[in-house]
């Protein structure tokens, strides 16, 4: 899995799977896993997914990569605190699925507070080794 700042600014997590390699044959596949993890969690609460493809597709000025065959979000929240209401503006969570035809493309933007990035980051290597470790589902 990279860490890197996409357009410099926002701290993206990402991990490049070749279809081979992963446990899941498609992106609904993997979407279910992480529903799983999510609606297993402790802290975490499912809100929704989100074709992404479907709706810029629909889009008469919309704009898909050409090796973008599928691309979809799940969307969650580990909120366990809400001191304020700036704190809003970086829930909920969301990890995008992305089929780029030899490979699944999977990534998400860093939390603020390491109990969802820990989680997030087990949960995305799930879908290549075989299990979740019960710390990051519990």
């Amino acid at each position: 899995m990279k860490q890197t700042l996409l357009q410099e600014k926002y701290p993206v997590y990402t991990l490049e799977v070749p279809k081979a390699e992963s446990r899941f044959k498609d992106v609904d596949a993997i979407l279910g896993h992480l529903r799983e993890c999510v609606e297993g969690h402790k802290v975490a609460r499912m809100i929704g997914e989100f074709d992404h493809h479907a709706h810029t597709s629909d889009l008469p000025e919309g704009d898909i990569a050409g090796d973008i065959r599928a691309a979809k979000h799940i969307v969650f929240c580990f909120g366990t605190h809400l001191p304020n209401p700036q704190v809003m503006a970086v829930r909920p969570r969301s990890i995008g699925v992305a089929d780029l035809g030899d490979r699944f493309v999977i990534s998400f933007l860093e939390a603020p507070m390491p109990l969802a990035n820990n989680a997030m980051t087990a949960w995305v290597r799930a879908i290549v080794s075989e299990q979740v470790t019960d710390s990051a589902v519990a």
